[in-house]
């Protein structure tokens, strides 16, 4: 099974020209995966969190490399810290966070890395897909939860959460679709604590930014 993270950077994937979109800035992107690290521990009951700090409760190995590195980096942090604490902290101190995440899915056999040579010089790497399978599973699944009425399963509706939050949602559905399903997103979006958090976190970001290129710009 792929983990959210996982999920979420496959959904990022351009699987035809093997390179990641840049629809959804590094910032967010980053801010989005740590999120998603931090609700599959939620799911493997490592973690819990209420509206004033998130806790460790069973520190047990995941088998995970990344996952129980997060994991004992809360353990022995700074304890009683809310989500939106370590979801700073997991997004810009843990080295090479996407590069880790692009490793797991190249071990399951997922994608497989490529480096080459535009023109000869200019360096270039390139993730194509070994199996596509995975990648049009998780886009078929959330397309049938939005388009449809059925409950959802639990990790469905949170990786829901982390496609609204990053700004992904029309990579899966078309202009004319997305008046019908909006309603049903907001409302899934909105069912997890730290799913909100990482909503907030990158609404900030994309806000910043916005305003650092408003205020770039210069009038003649």
């Amino acid at each position: 099974m792929l983990t959210f993270a996982e999920e979420i950077l496959l959904l990022n994937l351009d699987d035809k020209k093997g390179s990641f979109l840049s629809t959804v800035p590094d910032q967010a992107l980053r801010t989005a995966l740590a999120g998603a690290l931090l609700m599959e521990l939620a799911v493997l009951n490592r973690i819990d969190t209420d509206l004033d700090a998130l806790l460790v409760v069973a520190p047990d190995p995941t088998g995970d490399p990344l996952l129980d590195e997060v994991l004992h980096h809360i353990h022995t942090g700074e304890a009683d810290q809310p989500a939106a604490f370590w979801l700073n902290e997991i997004a810009w101190k843990i080295d090479d966070l996407r590069d880790r995440i692009v490793q797991g899915l190249v071990e399951k056999g997922v994608l497989k890395i490529e480096d080459r040579k535009v023109l000869w010089v200019f360096p270039q790497r390139r993730y194509p897909l070994l199996d596509d399978r995975e990648v049009k599973e998780v886009r078929a699944r959330l397309r049938d939860l939005l388009l449809g009425d059925d409950i959802p399963e639990y990790r469905d509706a949170v990786l829901v959460g982390l496609v609204h939050s990053c700004g992904m949602v029309d990579i899966l559905f078309t202009d004319q679709e997305l008046p019908q399903i909006m309603p049903r997103l907001t409302r899934l979006a909105q069912l997890d604590l730290i799913g909100r958090e990482v909503d907030r976190a990158i609404r900030e970001i994309m806000m910043a930014m916005t305003a650092h290129n408003i205020r770039g710009v210069g009038f003649y």
